[in-house]
């Protein structure tokens, strides 16, 4: 697994030991519903105008290029260096949202983009930091995608030690 890409004040290390913030990890990936699972991290945990009780670490797992190639043929060695430089650019964009959305908001917080599964990724994270919280959204997946592609929240409320909070966007009706 590649190293941490750390950024913006926070660091790494963390826990709740005396003297120090609590902390908070969000999961975030370039979809809608982790980006509102942010967004609704930062209007109830960081107000603007409130005293900050967590450390907030926002993280993003870049998948390695060879798993999204999976078993290819022929050539597939030449499609690496583009799919690599693909998936960088969408973790810098994940990440750049991220630092946009939190930036006025919140004091104590680190942005990481670690290559490998989310699952894992997630839940190291959760270890790493000591964590007290992890909120990850939710893609509101059915059962039967659910057991086909996998669910990262659903790993991660059985596998991460921590609280794990799940936020859902909400259904618009019309």
């Amino acid at each position: 697994m590649a190293a941490a890409e750390e950024a913006a004040g926070g660091g790494g290390g963390g826990g709740s030991s005396p003297g120090k913030r609590p902390v908070m990890v969000v999961g975030i990936d370039d979809s809608e519903h982790s980006y509102y699972a942010l967004e609704w991290t930062l209007q109830h945990f960081f107000a603007p105008g409130q005293p900050q009780q967590y450390r907030l670490a926002v993280l993003t797992a870049k998948p390695p290029a060879s798993s999204v190639i999976g078993i290819a043929g022929i050539g597939a060695a030449e499609l690496l260096p583009t799919v690599e430089a693909d998936l960088k650019r969408t973790a810098a964009r994940v990440m750049d949202r991220a630092k946009g959305l939190c930036a006025e908001q919140v004091a104590d917080v680190s942005y990481e983009a670690i290559e490998g599964d989310a699952r894992g990724v997630i839940c190291e994270a959760v270890d790493r930091h000591h964590a007290e919280i992890l909120v990850i959204g939710c893609h509101g997946y059915s059962k039967w995608k659910r057991a086909v592609l996998g669910s990262v929240s659903d790993y991660c409320t059985h596998h991460a030690h921590c609280t794990v909070m799940v936020v859902k966007r909400p259904k618009h009706n019309h």
